[in-house]
């Protein structure tokens, strides 16, 4: 081969190189994944339960809107710079989107309480919502007339276990015969229905959903005090060191700033000011 020869050749497998990377960039560019970490380029996956429920989820449907995490949803989806469709949901349980491990989806929603246990195996944003715990009951029950916690202590009081609820009940209000554990909200807010338990405690939306569409004859008791540890703080979940996780925060905090999920907690969440706190 000539010296003329391999200059050629050295030339154009350059500009070969070249080539290759400014496509590589192009796509990239073109991706919309805003510098990587999305489970699909151009798209934003979110994932929430199955089933969802109202008023989190309107009817089961997070691609309508609907709900008040469905909206922040697409709320946050906006601050990234996504289209409503290019948003993508899958649905998973929640003790599978806190578990430890890679995620299908960039972030979750189902009402996730920030605590340091569950920030050991995956990331959360800042928060989007905070609560308080509710005691509600039912026409006839003995806690239908409490006006304090004392009031509740010689009662039964029933939670689902594993949540910041189930804790309310043992650190606030510490019945003498222990909180009653149930599986999920359903088997609790049935044991209330049937008498088995005298008491339920539940998020404050969960509350006012409850106490209006699900029970007959609901009552909320009260609201637990949040300085004493009985608040929730929600979170969206993403993969452990998410390299989304600081862009998802920033959209989050952003919406807090500009009051967005001030108004969607008034249009989709019952306000606080009807549930009275107990002491």
């Amino acid at each position: 081969m000539t010296r003329r020869s391999l200059a050629a050749l050295l030339a154009a497998a350059s500009a070969t190189l070249v080539l290759a990377a400014c496509s590589a960039g192009d796509a990239g560019a073109a991706s919309g994944d805003n510098g990587g970490g999305y489970v699909t380029d151009g798209k934003l996956t979110i994932g929430t339960g199955e089933p969802a429920y109202s008023p989190w989820v309107l009817d089961d449907a997070p691609e309508s809107g609907e709900g008040f995490e469905a909206a922040v949803a697409y709320a946050v989806a906006d601050e990234l710079g996504f289209a409503a469709d290019d948003v993508v949901w899958v649905r998973t349980t929640f003790e599978q989107a806190i578990a430890p491990g890679p995620k299908d989806f960039d972030f979750n929603l189902q009402q996730f309480s920030i605590t340091d246990e569950r920030e050991q195996a995956v990331d959360f944003s800042s928060p989007y919502y905070e609560t308080t715990q509710v005691v509600i009951t039912v026409d006839g029950s003995p806690a239908a007339s409490a006006s304090s916690i004392a009031d509740l202590q010689g009662l039964l009081i029933g939670a689902q276990t594993g949540t910041t609820s189930f804790d309310a009940i043992e650190s606030i209000i510490a019945p003498t015969a222990g909180a009653q554990v149930f599986n999920t909200n359903d088997d609790a807010k049935l044991a209330l229905q049937n008498g088995t338990v005298d008491a339920i405690v539940v998020d404050l939306p969960t509350a006012f959903y409850l106490t209006s569409a699900e029970l007959d004859g609901g009552k909320i008791v009260g609201q637990l005090p949040a300085t004493t540890g009985g608040g929730d703080a929600f979170g969206l979940v993403l993969a452990k060191d998410s390299a989304l996780t600081a862009d998802v925060t920033a959209a989050v905090d952003a919406l807090r700033e500009n009051g967005t999920l001030d108004a969607l907690a008034t249009e989709w969440l019952a306000g606080e000011g009807a549930a009275p706190v107990l002491e």
